[in-house]
């Protein structure tokens, strides 16, 4: 594959158009409908446009589902500059159209929790306040690391959550509504250094491996037929050094889960996180248990180190927690 030269980049956004997508995609990742209805130009022009900004090398796309997204791959030194020679009326009436954008966005989240309050509500009710467990996640995590990915990342509250103690971000879910409102989360509070994929969080060759210093499960596992398969994937992403923290139930008997939300496990023991820690050859360092107010279930943070040198599980010198 040939790689353009900086002239040929240069040449690529000096164009008016194309100058304009890649001012829109330095704020965010849009779809060719949505560049199409910021721009004001048909499809088919924009659709050309962007093939020669993907062939310079300036913007990236990628598939969720039906839906194709760009974003920027790389902002070199003078693209700022280059920007900088838009209009100011041109800029504004750029900014109005991504805002209407964002707000028909943020129009179908609403609507999708809509549609599931009910469900979340109760759901809510059964553990502990998020706001607890958050702190405890927190509380276990290192202070700052570069790579950061959460697993299952639903509405991307951990990637808001975390958004002070990493430099960059992922993360990844099947679900295309949930990546939807998790974008609108993210632009609400204004992260910048983070994205979201639709991936299926069980198969290895989908999540980059060694891409992350810390992966976090957020009551992920309880949805899963093969949790430990999740761990095994959690652990290839980490890099040497880095750390698993999964939040979840710990077991509990309320049966009615399995049907009414789609739980097909009820909560783990210590003895099955440490034994999915071992088969992924990571190290159950700590936990922190949760109980819950009116009989709810008490939530569980575990703790999970992968070494800085390979092994095939901890040695008896190593302190695991059962």
């Amino acid at each position: 594959m040939e790689f353009a030269t900086g002239l040929e980049q240069l040449r690529a956004a000096g164009e008016e158009t194309r100058l304009r997508v890649l001012c829109l995609l330095r704020q965010s990742d849009l779809t060719v409908t949505e560049l199409t209805q910021c721009l004001d130009q048909l499809q088919p022009r924009v659709s050309r446009h962007l093939r020669i900004l993907v062939d310079a090398g300036l913007v990236s796309p990628y598939q969720e589902g039906s839906w194709r997204f760009y974003r920027l791959a790389e902002q070199p030194d003078w693209l700022e500059a280059l920007v900088g020679t838009l209009e100011g009326e041109e800029v504004e009436a750029l900014d109005r159209a991504l805002t209407d954008v964002r707000a028909e966005r943020a129009r179908r989240a609403q609507a999708y929790f809509a549609d599931n309050a009910d469900d979340w509500d109760a759901l809510r009710r059964l553990h502990t306040d998020d706001r607890l467990i958050e702190e405890a996640m927190l509380e276990l995590a290192p202070d700052r690391v570069d790579g950061f990915v959460d697993l299952g990342t639903g509405t991307g509250r951990m990637l808001t959550l975390f958004a002070g103690r990493y430099r960059e971000a992922s993360g990844y879910d099947l679900s295309p509504e949930m990546l939807e409102v998790a974008r609108v989360k993210l632009e609400e509070a204004k992260v910048r250094n983070a994205i979201v994929r639709r991936r299926d969080i069980l198969k290895h060759d989908q999540i980059p491996p060694a891409s992350a210093d810390v992966v976090t499960l957020h009551h992920v596992l309880h949805f899963l037929g093969e949790p430990e398969r999740a761990v095994e994937v959690a652990a290839a992403t980490l890099r040497p050094g880095g750390a698993l923290l999964i939040a979840d139930f710990a077991e509990h008997a309320m049966e009615e889960l399995r049907e009414r939300y789609a739980h097909r496990r009820l909560g783990f023991s210590t003895q099955e996180i440490d034994s999915f820690a071992r088969r992924a050859r990571l190290l159950l360092r700590e936990e922190i248990a949760l109980e819950p107010g009116d009989g709810g279930l008490v939530s569980k943070i575990w703790r999970l180190d992968k070494p800085l040198s390979s092994v095939h599980g901890p040695s008896q010198k190593e302190t695991a927690l059962v």
